[in-house]
């Protein structure tokens, strides 16, 4: 990701080269600042995934939703084609 950035009002020779110098460096602070997340919040959406799956679970398992699916299974595999 080679990009060159201009710097208005930069002339030429040493005080050109600063500034590219200077723009390459705030791309890349750029590019680090939002290049992914940290320990800390995989460990936050690895919770909130576990509990989500286990509200989940419990929603599928119970008597109601169990004889729903059931019947939508059923209905599924005896349609006439």
């Amino acid at each position: 990701m080679s990009r060159m950035v201009r710097v208005p009002g930069t002339g030429r020779g040493r005080g050109r080269r600063r500034a590219r110098m200077r723009a390459w460096m705030l791309a890349v602070v750029a590019a680090r600042r939002d290049a992914g997340m940290v320990t800390s919040e995989y460990a936050v959406g690895v919770i909130a995934a576990v509990a989500f799956a286990a509200a989940l679970y419990k929603v599928v398992t119970s008597g109601q939703v169990g004889e729903e699916l059931q019947g939508i299974v059923g209905r599924a595999l005896n349609v006439q084609m």
